[in-house]
């Protein structure tokens, strides 16, 4: 990746075209039917972690739509999302480890937007207890200011943003679980560049038209959800974008940035 693209957020065009997740939410309602021969599960738990100041009501038709199909999924239960403020990664932890406990099985976590790192992060601290990953349109690597959100950020989490060598290579590091990044060119609020998995044999990058408010309601991101919690991890396998699905979806590992 350039140094001119680590740096750069999304466009102003595409900030303003992310008025489109009132049309996904739309879409959603009217896809349902399609969404209903989505995946089944197999019952086990997965935990959903809302975007920056956002709260699990942001998660609510997600979480909603995983039950349908047969998951038993649970709110983080934090309120909104100010960021890793003090406590906040510990309640996290507490959560994953209630959840796991309850279910007497592995816990698979959903994350949208920064919600996302935080399911990575988890992950990678505590991989008996995780089952997979899952994110939507989270910024795991590139440079934290790569975004048109870091101001907000920074106001409601009371962090600066600044360039970290070494935790960034923390997070770019992806979990020793299976891993599924789901992201869109046309997102608005997060430079596509920071959300492409390194190739490694258990994490993938899937391609959507999505804008990043709407991903959480985007039906075809809700598929690729669905289509991920259904696999077993011990024979895991990369989502399959071919036949039809070609033209809604890409596997985007040739998509690394330079």
């Amino acid at each position: 990746m350039t140094v001119a693209q680590e740096l750069r957020p999304p466009s102003r065009t595409l900030l303003l075209l992310e008025g489109r997740a009132v049309q996904e939410l739309g879409a959603f309602m009217l896809l349902r039917p399609w969404l209903a021969a989505a995946p089944r599960g197999d019952g086990h738990p997965v935990l959903v972690f809302p975007g920056l100041a956002a709260s699990d009501t942001s998660t609510v038709p997600l979480r909603r739509f995983l039950r349908q199909r047969g998951h038993w999924a649970h709110a983080w239960g934090q309120g909104r999302n100010f960021g890793p403020r003090h406590g906040v990664l510990q309640a996290c932890r507490q959560r994953l480890q209630q959840l796991a406990d309850r279910h007497g099985r592995q816990v698979s976590l959903v994350g949208w937007s920064l919600g996302g790192v935080y399911a990575r992060e988890l992950a990678k601290e505590m991989p008996d207890l995780v089952r997979c990953v899952v994110t939507l349109g989270s910024p795991f690597t590139g440079h934290p200011r790569a975004t048109n959100a870091w101001r907000l950020y920074e106001w409601v989490s009371g962090q600066s943003v600044h360039d970290n060598p070494r935790l960034r290579q923390q997070l770019r590091q992806p979990p020793p679980v299976p891993t599924t990044s789901i992201f869109s060119r046309s997102d608005g609020i997060v430079s596509w560049h920071c959300r492409v998995n390194e190739p490694s044999p258990r994490a993938e990058n899937v391609e959507i038209v999505a804008s990043h408010v709407g991903m959480g309601v985007n039906p075809f991101a809700l598929y690729v959800v669905a289509d991920r919690l259904r696999q077993d991890p011990q024979r895991w396998q990369r989502f399959d974008a071919g036949g039809v699905r070609r033209w809604f979806f890409k596997h985007a590992d040739a998509a690394q940035p330079a």
